[in-house]
């Protein structure tokens, strides 16, 4: 009778362990299934950044807080991808889509340092949809108050992982947590 019990337990634990994720971090938040345009005026869908790592952002051009160190601080996280030799992907999705064309984007963010190698900025979809967006796959705010030229927004960076899921946040003002996330892709792999 032990024997069949132990057998059970050990049964079921290795079914409940087939369905885990490989990648977890302080929370698992499944990642929205989304197809928007690109600063090149290309189509990037999930299913573009599926099994391997990225690092999403929201900004807007017109921001004048928070938007242009945390863009800044991208751009300097790009580059310690690079001389780590991680191959992760970048997104920052546009809070102000109605303003934010590609071109506009794609300007911005050479302005302060970035390439496109492994950075998209997305555009291409309402506010309605970056609010819900933003609020399903990463539990983030975004709002848009009368239609203001100012977003309010969070400032955080999000590690996706290879499976699509949203796993850690860090502090997208702050240039050292560019280095942590650097630091906690490399123990994730």
């Amino acid at each position: 009778m032990a024997y069949k019990l132990i057998t059970s337990i050990f049964v079921v634990l290795i079914l409940t362990s087939c369905g885990t994720e490989k990648y977890s971090g302080d929370f698992s938040y499944q990642v929205e299934d989304f197809s928007y345009t690109s600063q090149a005026g290309e189509t990037l869908s999930k299913s573009d950044l599926d099994g391997q790592f990225w690092i999403a952002n929201m900004i807007f051009t017109n921001c004048t807080s928070i938007c242009p160190p945390m863009t800044a601080n991208m751009a300097r996280l790009q580059g310690l991808l690079d001389d780590a030799g991680i191959d992760a992907q970048l997104v920052s999705f546009s809070v102000d889509p109605t303003n934010d064309t590609p071109e506009i984007l794609q300007e911005y963010i050479e302005e302060r340092g970035g390439n496109f190698d492994n950075w998209h900025a997305l555009t291409g979809y309402s506010d309605d949809d970056i609010k819900q967006f933003a609020n399903q796959s990463f539990k983030a705010f975004v709002e848009n108050p009368d239609n203001s030229d100012q977003v309010i927004h969070v400032s955080k960076f999000y590690l996706v992982s290879p499976e699509g899921n949203t796993i850690k946040s860090y502090d997208g003002e702050k240039a050292a947590d560019m280095t942590k996330i650097v630091e906690d892709i490399q123990a994730m792999n």
